[in-house]
């Protein structure tokens, strides 16, 4: 008889464990609210307004079906564009639709002047995902920030565009600048960068857990 009632309070100490396990990570997902943040994704950036970026055009594909995912769910989407007399409006592949906020910035950093920091606090986001141009500029930047404000940063590697660069005399081709901006983020724990198919293949992964 003793036997029995000490399994029985065994087994209820452990099913309680599990119940309290469970209700923790009910609790810790509740705290998690993802917004896609798309910085400057413009026309200015696409050949006709501009020069363009290399791959510019997968890239805005890319984006287009990232914000689709967060508009099948009803999330939170910011849209950042840079002030610019030629090339300002968005770009279609992203183009806002009424009701998601749009901020208009004239520093790199889309939160510097902005009132994207308020926005994001009013809605209780607490994870971004961040894609958009260029890579090693406004993209990173805004990266860099999200994470010195608490936020949790996710980069869509395949939805961010950048260009070749020149230092030194050499010329740094875009692909190796892209790379080595995502090596930085992620070897200074600033970011997490995947690629579309990571995304696409599991999006509740990067967003809800």
């Amino acid at each position: 008889m003793k036997k029995i009632v000490i399994l029985i309070l065994l087994l209820a100490q452990v099913f309680g464990v599990s119940r309290a396990a469970q209700k923790a990570d009910t609790e810790k997902a509740d705290t998690i609210k993802t917004a896609l943040l798309i910085v400057d994704i413009q026309n200015f950036y696409f050949p006709g307004d501009g020069p363009g970026l290399v791959n510019v055009h997968q890239a805005a594909i890319a984006a287009g079906k990232v914000l689709k995912v967060f508009r099948d769910r009803n999330l939170t989407v910011v849209h950042v564009r840079h002030q610019a007399s030629k090339g300002f409006e968005i770009h279609s592949s992203v183009e806002p639709l009424s009701g998601e906020k749009v901020i208009t910035k004239k520093e790199v950093n889309s939160f510097q002047g902005t009132d994207l920091l308020e926005y994001l606090k009013q809605n209780k986001i607490t994870r971004l995902v961040v894609i958009g141009m260029q890579t090693h500029m406004c993209l990173e930047a805004a990266v860099r920030a999200g994470h010195d404000f608490g936020f949790q940063c996710i980069v869509v590697k395949d939805a961010c565009a950048t260009k070749d660069l020149k230092f030194d005399g050499k010329v740094i081709a875009a692909d190796d600048v892209h790379n080595s901006t995502f090596a930085t983020l992620t070897a200074g724990g600033y970011s997490k960068v995947i690629s579309l198919e990571e995304f696409t293949n599991e999006p509740d992964k990067y967003i809800t857990k």
